[in-house]
């Protein structure tokens, strides 16, 4: 049995969802290579062999891969990635896709991401629009600093701004101290009783500050929708991502602070994904 099919015997027996691709980037992260190339037999030195035992241990105990080899891909860049921050996930291209959209409809130019994370969302909408800026928020410092590093990987640091805040603090709005044409935010949305029933990928390594959405899991949605009036300019856009079955509650949430419901946009897998509201 080669090394390859060992890793994804082992894999498959731990129950990961898909063992084939994740032994293929194990291997190709300790030879640094693409994982399009890891066919077949491989040969390790000895010293990666023993690197590549211990990471596929942590892979074992559901660490996430993302995070044990530091990085992922999301919409079409690789972004830095670690326990600080929410893994982002293919869902999250959804709210990326529709904001793209709008941007070139009103041809915005300043955008705000709230509750930045690893940045992904912000940063994959100014690399592909380059006359667009941007300011980043996140209540975690080391949120933050891993979205600095993703922005200047990318090129992107000249464009756009960072700030530490929390949007429950009285502050908040003077913080911001801006107006935008297009807020784009993945909040915490998941109801703190069910986090405990998540997976362990999720449950275990990504924040709970990213996750606890509250009793209801619309906590950080009634408090974001009390803000963006003031943040928003007129005829601008907040696009937001939701939960299963959040969607048509989150429009009634933003429609009570008088924003009109454009649309609803569902993700490749048929879920109402990305609630879109205009000011």
């Amino acid at each position: 049995m080669t090394i390859l099919e060992k890793i994804i015997h082992q894999l498959q027996w731990s129950g990961i969802e898909s063992p084939r691709l994740e032994a293929r980037l194990l291997i190709a992260h300790i030879l640094q290579c693409d994982a399009t190339q890891i066919m077949g037999d491989v040969i390790l030195t000895e010293e990666q062999n023993e690197y590549l035992q211990t990471l596929l241990a942590r892979r074992l105990k559901h660490e996430p891969l993302d995070k044990i080899i530091g990085h992922r891909e999301f919409y079409k860049s690789d972004f830095k990635v670690s326990n600080k921050v929410l893994s982002p996930r293919a869902d999250t291209e959804t709210l990326v896709e529709e904001a793209l959209l709008l941007i070139d409809s009103v041809q915005s130019t300043n955008i705000l991401d709230l509750g930045t994370g690893s940045g992904c969302i912000i940063e994959s909408l100014l690399s592909e629009r380059p006359n667009c800026c941007g300011t980043a928020v996140d209540i975690s410092s080391e949120a933050l600093q891993i979205a600095r590093e993703n922005a200047e990987n990318l090129g992107l640091d000249k464009r756009l701004k960072f700030i530490q805040a929390d949007w429950f603090a009285d502050d908040f709005s003077e913080k911001i101290n801006d107006t935008f044409d297009v807020i784009v935010t993945n909040p915490p949305y998941i109801p703190s009783n069910d986090i405990a029933s998540l997976m362990p990928e999720v449950r275990e390594y990504d924040p709970l500050l990213a996750l606890d959405g509250g009793n209801d899991g619309f906590l950080s949605y009634k408090r974001i929708a009390e803000l963006v009036p003031q943040m928003l300019k007129n005829g601008g856009y907040i696009l937001i991502e939701a939960g299963i079955e959040q969607a048509a509650q989150i429009a009634d949430i933003f429609s009570e602070q008088g924003l009109q419901h454009i649309k609803t946009a569902n993700d490749l897998a048929g879920v109402p994904r990305c609630v879109v509201m205009k000011k």
